[in-house]
């Protein structure tokens, strides 16, 4: 029934707006085709019913849906559980199995960003190094490369993420036993602690100013730049924003009282203090990951190499460029330009195969969904929370290398 009367009244809109179409352009109708044999007719017709369609197999799904759930007992769909008691407790966090379910979802959303966002830049720096060894003219270092591309990326990644797990919890030694280095760093098979910093006194006010600082050596490497586009003097702007940052930095620590201080890791009756964590099932994730993308991100690199222009690199020769400066300011700022699309691909597969760190026991959001699962917790409105995660993650990944694309992009005359 919802089929029929949504195509009649397609149909009315369609001959409706054929008609107002003619009435205010005023055409000639005389030797106009009927509607059934009128090209653009026909074309609104079928994406009108094509949208009717999906709209409507949409609306049957989702009343199966309210049926299914009612007739097991189900409760309705809202978000109001989002409130209750997750039941769950969460390792290096201050939840607790009475905090809510939103603390805990959130919780999984910042470790799945902390996995993001070294894991990315670590494989484009590994896949990077991998595909420039492929084209090496060491012939070992060269096999060595292809090698490990055809191991890794010829292997499922959960199963690299389950081996180096393993590898990890019996290469280290148990916490009783922890290796421990200077007093600076702590390593077992539960956690890696290193140094960091506990704030002190007017420590909100040194961090805006290094958030100033670091603004300020940005506008240092702008300027170095048109300096060095205008006069062709040497930019040197990696010095001059690094002084400017570090500058501030130090000068800002003075006149503050020395707002942090440094701070290192200790075990005590089993309890870390001091310094900063990571779990090994983090360590060993990131870790297997990076090998498989980068694997995929090497063959990226060397295939972009290979559309550089020889004649491009015999110019750097003729300058008497080294092989690492022919290749920082000759081939890989060409090779990007190609390389940089599918790399962003390569960075939205690394996002999504977070969700393997399941197998693992790491906390990220996948592994936190499932585990309010086994607390009875409405599994359709926890699954459309998760994926709006990933959807949202992906987008915002794909805007930021679109804009990124878009500046190495060379402009059309």
């Amino acid at each position: 029934m919802r089929l029929a009367i949504y195509f009649v009244v397609a149909a009315v809109a369609l001959f409706g707006w054929r008609f107002l179409r003619d009435v205010t352009t005023k055409r000639d109708t005389s030797n106009r085709p009927p509607p059934w044999r009128d090209v653009r007719v026909l074309a609104v017709g079928i994406q009108v019913v094509a949208v009717g369609i999906l709209f409507l197999l949409g609306s049957w799904l989702w009343d199966n849906f309210n049926t299914r759930t009612d007739d097991i007992g189900l409760d309705p769909f809202d978000f109001a559980f989002l409130d209750q008691p997750s039941g769950i407790s969460i390792a290096d966090s201050d939840l607790n199995p009475n905090s809510p379910i939103s603390s805990a979802l959130r919780n999984g959303v910042k470790n799945t960003f902390l996995t993001i966002v070294v894991g990315i830049p670590l494989s484009v720096l590994f896949g990077t190094l991998i595909g420039i060894s492929r084209l090496s003219e060491n012939w070992l270092l060269s096999k060595i490369a292809t090698g490990y591309v055809e191991f890794f990326r010829n292997i499922p990644p959960l199963l690299i993420i389950v081996f180096t797990w393993s590898v990890f919890l019996t290469g280290f030694p148990p916490e009783r036993e922890s290796w421990e280095i200077g007093d600076l760093f702590i390593f077992n098979n539960k956690r890696f602690a290193g140094p960091s910093i506990a704030s002190q006194e007017n420590f909100v006010a040194y961090r805006w100013l290094m958030l100033a600082a670091l603004a300020l050596a940005a506008v240092v490497w702008v300027v170095r730049t048109r300096l060095f586009d205008r006069t062709g003097t040497p930019h040197r702007r990696v010095l001059w924003s690094l002084g400017t940052f570090v500058g501030i930095g130090v000068i800002g620590y003075v006149a503050l009282g020395q707002p942090f201080r440094f701070s290192t890791p200790d075990i005590v009756e089993r309890v870390y203090e001091g310094g900063v964590k990571m779990q090994m099932p983090y360590a060993a994730g990131v870790f297997a990951l990076t090998l498989y993308t980068a694997s995929h991100i090497a063959e990226i690199v060397r295939g972009s190499i290979l559309s550089v222009d020889r004649g491009q690199v015999e110019a750097g020769n003729a300058l008497a460029l080294s092989g690492f400066q022919r290749y920082r300011f000759v081939v890989l700022p060409q090779a990007f330009r190609v390389a940089f699309p599918p790399l962003i691909n390569q960075f939205l597969n690394f996002t999504k195969n977070t969700s393997l760190f399941v197998a693992i026991g790491f906390a990220e959001i996948t592994s936190i969904s499932i585990n309010l699962f086994g607390q009875s917790r409405p599994a359709p409105q926890i699954l459309f929370i998760v994926m709006g995660i990933y959807l949202t993650f992906s987008l915002v990944l794909s805007t930021i290398g679109n804009l990124i694309n878009g500046r190495l992009a060379i402009a059309g005359r």
